[in-house]
C-alpha cells in the first residue's frame, strides 16, 4: 500500500514537472516571437515607408507628398512619349505660355512648331512686348539620349540669327558630354529633359487637375492669452 502511494506521489511529480517545463516551453516560445515582432517592426516601417521614429504630421505629410508627386511626374512622362509630335508641340506652347513666355496661346502658336531652320523649332517671345525673344527646339523621343552633336547644331542656329538665348526640350534624356557643353557655351542655352518637363508641368497646372485639397492648421496661441 505504501509502494503504491509512492508511485502515485512519484507520477504525480512527474506529471507537474512536465507541466511545468510545457508551460515553461510556451512561455518562452512567446517570448521569442515578441522579440521577433519588435525586430521586425522597423523592418515594416521602412517597407511602408514609414520611420521607426515618430514622425511629426507635417513631416508624414511633405513626406507623401512628395511620394504623390513623384509618381505623378513619372505618369506624365509616360504620356508625353506617347503622344504624337503634333500634341508634344501643344504640350510645350502651353508649358511655355504658363511660364509666361510667349504673351497669349495664340501669339506662342505662330511661331513655335513653324521655323525648323538648322536645328530650330521656333521663336517665342520672352516677354508680352516681344523685346527679347527665346529659340527652342523640342524633340520628342522615348529612349534615346540627346547627344552633343544634335545640341552642337542648335547653338550653331543660334549663332547664324545672332542669338543667345535658346531651349532645348526632350521627353528623354541629355547625355553628360552635351550637359558639359551647354554650361560651358557662351550662348544661354536651357536644357530641358523629359522628368523636369514633367516638373514644370505639375508646377505649373498643366496636364493635371487638382483633385483634392488638404489644410493644415495648428493651435492659434494667441487667441489664448488672456488678458493680454
Amino acid at each position: 500500500m505504501q509502494c503504491a502511494c509512492n508511485r502515485h506521489s512519484v507520477r504525480a511529480h512527474s506529471v507537474a514537472k512536465r507541466d511545468l517545463g510545457s508551460t515553461r516551453s510556451a512561455n518562452r516560445v512567446r517570448s521569442t516571437t515578441a522579440s521577433a515582432s519588435r525586430l521586425q517592426r522597423p523592418e515594416t516601417a521602412l517597407a511602408t515607408g514609414a520611420s521607426s521614429e515618430t514622425v511629426a504630421p507635417e513631416e508624414a505629410i511633405a513626406e507623401a507628398f512628395e511620394r504623390h508627386r513623384s509618381a505623378l511626374e513619372s505618369e506624365l512622362l509616360d504620356y508625353l512619349k506617347r503622344a504624337s509630335p503634333a500634341f508634344f508641340e501643344q504640350v510645350v506652347l502651353d508649358v511655355l505660355v504658363a511660364m509666361g513666355y510667349g504673351g497669349s496661346w495664340e501669339d506662342a502658336a505662330q511661331v513655335v512648331g513653324r521655323s525648323g531652320d538648322g536645328g530650330i523649332d521656333g521663336v517665342i517671345k520672352q516677354d508680352p512686348l516681344g523685346l527679347d525673344v527665346v529659340y527652342v527646339q523640342a524633340k520628342r523621343w522615348t529612349d534615346q539620349s540627346i547627344g552633343r552633336p544634335h545640341l552642337q547644331q542648335f547653338a550653331g542656329a543660334l549663332r547664324g540669327r545672332g542669338a543667345s538665348k535658346g531651349v532645348f526640350i526632350t521627353t528623354g534624356k541629355f547625355t553628360a558630354d552635351v550637359v558639359e557643353y551647354a554650361n560651358g557655351n557662351p550662348d544661354r542655352i536651357v536644357l530641358i529633359d523629359g522628368r523636369e518637363l514633367a516638373r514644370l508641368m505639375v508646377l505649373h497646372g498643366v496636364g493635371v487637375t487638382t483633385t483634392r485639397r488638404y489644410e493644415l492648421k495648428r493651435v492659434d496661441s494667441d487667441y489664448f492669452a488672456e488678458g493680454s
